[in-house]
């Protein structure tokens, strides 16, 4: 945004597109397959293979998070091309510029995101 409120929007196409490729390489890692010599196993004590599946386990919620913000970055862009960016998808009334400015991906108003 510069000084006079408006939304560069070429920074803003920059910022989502950077964002894009930096979510799109924590997928890619979070996706990969396990080491051939790596194995998961429960028992009755914590060890190793415990660790490594609990760790799993929290990657899974990691992911579906990177996913939701992967999916408002896509969509903000398409936002863009629309010529709709910085208006709400659900109400369509626009988002607050201190929302746009800490979250350039935000595709609904607070109001609508926290409903």
């Amino acid at each position: 945004m510069d000084a006079s409120g408006d939304v560069d929007l070429a920074a803003v196409a920059e910022l989502l597109a950077a964002k894009e490729t930096e979510l799109s390489t924590e997928l890619g890692l979070l996706t990969a397959p396990p080491d051939a010599n790596e194995t998961i196993s429960f028992g009755k004590r914590v060890g190793d293979g415990t660790a490594m599946a609990v760790e799993r386990f929290a990657n899974v919620s990691v992911h579906d998070r990177l996913r939701s913000v992967l999916t408002d970055v896509r969509r903000a862009q398409a936002k863009l091309q629309e010529h709709s960016y910085g208006r709400c998808d659900s109400c369509g009334q626009p988002i607050g510029e201190a929302r746009l400015e800490a979250r350039p991906w935000a595709v609904r108003c607070v109001r609508c995101a926290g409903a």
